[in-house]
């Protein structure tokens, strides 16, 4: 069975940073894509960010692009989120998730997701 633990949230002021990590088990990860998501208002979750296990192709949402990177660390099975010049509308529970594909563009929808971590609670807030 997949499990994702996410940590590394908490509190930061605006203009912070912070870098939750995603550890994943429970399978051979080398076909996943990975990702990050956050709830929007009305609506499933919002995608964050997407990489390849294998092949470190990226993506990202506009809201965030140029402020946020994803990686990975294959040999600890873990992906990370650096979150720069955090702003109060990032405030959210960020999940990390997992698509059994080789495709990035399969991460773009939580309706396509595979498997969810339970969150981590980011607040941006002085």
């Amino acid at each position: 069975q997949v499990q994702l633990i996410e940590s590394g949230g908490g509190l930061v002021q605006p203009g912070g940073s912070l870098r939750p990590p995603c550890a994943a088990s429970g399978d051979t990860f080398s076909s996943y894509v990975m990702g990050w998501f956050r709830p929007a208002p009305g609506k499933e979750r919002e995608f964050v960010a997407a990489i390849t296990w294998s092949g470190g192709n990226t993506g990202y949402a506009d809201s965030v692009k140029g402020r946020f990177t994803i990686s990975r660390d294959n040999a600890k099975n873990t992906v990370y989120l650096q979150m720069n010049v955090l702003k109060p509308e990032d405030t959210a529970v960020y999940y990390c998730a997992a698509k059994n594909s080789i495709l990035i563009a399969t991460m773009y929808m939580a309706s396509r997701v595979d498997y969810w971590g339970q969150g981590t609670q980011v607040t941006v807030s002085s």
